[in-house]
């Protein structure tokens, strides 16, 4: 039985193969790492990604939106238009739809979007609903950004902190379970880490600071896989360094009680950035202006192997894929 959770890089490599077609309008297709395709319009290039929410949520509606905002944003172009699908149980009320819908509209209002379509209908076998979202905007011809646009040599530089929506999801979800080991007010805490996972904001801030070469949203795998996933589609290796990544308390004790790495779990609300480095004071300067923290947690070489610096000074190899602790979780608990 397959494991939950993404494709291993080589299913997901026959799958591209069978899907992708040459096409001289097609400036980026699908491939491994990338967030979004982009189209050639002429003067301007259409970006576009979608992401489906899955697992139960009180806040399926919200996370919808921004999680597909979240990966136009990465190549430097404001996400504008919005397209939901929702397939619903045959247990869903009117109050729970109007609930979604009513989600959908505030997610999209905080980013400036527009719902312009979409479908929906009861689907049988579902006992959750599904919210597939996919995410539009128009952005100059050559002002956007790829995953794999990092370069020798540059740094690479993370917002905010790790494991945010995975800090979330456990804290709401295993709230019993650790209470007794952890603080009510620190889960508390936790639970609100949900609402800091948009990355628009600081993705559009970045794309405007010279030297910045490549962005990618940290999610499923966390932080870890995120830098190898830009590693990979810029032919280069990662070197990250595990004392460097930004993790805050709640998020520490909470996989410490549950026995998970924060840096493979999941990491919405995390942008990481590769930047020649002379130009990555400009960018955490500019950042911090804008109330966004950024560090700079690792380097991208173009010879070896990617490697985990442990804060203990061993060097672990690693490579994809990267398996979610979240999954894990779930599927022992």
């Amino acid at each position: 039985m397959k494991p939950y959770g993404k494709l291993s890089q080589e299913e997901l490599s026959e799958l591209l193969g069978i899907l992708t077609r040459r096409d001289p309008s097609v400036l980026l297709g699908p491939a491994i790492g990338e967030d979004a395709a982009i189209v050639d319009l002429g003067d301007k290039v259409l970006v576009t990604h979608s992401d489906p929410i899955t697992g139960a949520s009180e806040l399926a509606g919200w996370l919808s939106v921004h999680v597909a905002a979240n990966d136009i944003a990465t190549r430097g172009v404001k996400p504008s238009w919005l397209v939901t699908t929702l397939l619903l149980p045959q247990t869903f009320s009117r109050e729970q739809l109007k609930n979604l819908a009513s989600q959908i509209r505030s997610a999209a209002d905080e980013i400036d979007a527009t719902v312009i379509g979409g479908h929906t209908e009861i689907t049988p076998g579902l006992d959750r609903p599904i919210i597939i979202t996919t995410a539009f905007g128009a952005g100059e011809k050559k002002k956007f950004f790829t995953t794999s646009g990092a370069r020798d040599g540059d740094l690479l530089v993370a917002t905010k902190d790790a494991a945010l929506e995975g800090t979330s999801i456990i804290a709401t979800d295993f709230h019993d379970k650790l209470l007794g080991k952890i603080d009510k007010s620190i889960l508390e805490n936790a639970k609100n880490f949900i609402r800091e996972i948009s990355v628009v904001k600081e993705a559009l801030t970045a794309a405007q600071i010279h030297g910045v070469h490549a962005m990618h949203d940290a999610t499923e795998g966390g932080i870890l896989a995120a830098a190898l996933e830009i590693a990979y589609a810029s032919r280069l290796s990662i070197v990250l360094y595990e004392e460097k990544v930004p993790i805050r308390r709640e998020t520490a004790q909470i996989c410490r009680a549950l026995g998970l790495d924060p840096l493979r779990l999941i990491s919405s609300g995390t942008l990481l950035i590769a930047v020649q480095p002379e130009s990555a004071p400009i960018l955490i300067e500019r950042l911090q202006k804008e109330g966004i923290k950024a560090t700079i947690i690792g380097e991208f070489k173009k010879n070896g192997h990617s490697l985990l610096v442990k804060k203990t000074g061993e060097k672990i190899e690693i490579r994809l894929p990267v398996a979610e602790e979240l999954w894990r979780l779930f599927l022992h608990t």
